[in-house]
């Protein structure tokens, strides 16, 4: 299955946090390629190395435009 990337910023709710792109924990990121499907969001945050999946009830806010990130 192919998914749809967006470019977006990602808020997380407190005690849900990813690895951001200084390798820290956070819930706050500005910037990462987002996927989402099956209640699932898929953050490919720059710097990481990895896709971290983190379920729908750990999002607050997903803000990005309509047009597709590049694949």
């Amino acid at each position: 299955m192919n998914r749809t990337w967006h470019d977006a910023s990602v808020e997380l709710v407190d005690h849900y946090p990813v690895t951001g792109a200084d390798g820290t924990l956070t819930v706050s990121v500005p910037a990462a390629r987002v996927a989402i499907e099956g209640g699932f969001a898929h953050l490919d945050i720059p710097g990481t190395g990895v896709v971290q999946v983190v379920s729908a009830p750990a999002v607050r806010l997903i803000t990005y435009r309509t047009e597709r990130a590049t694949d």
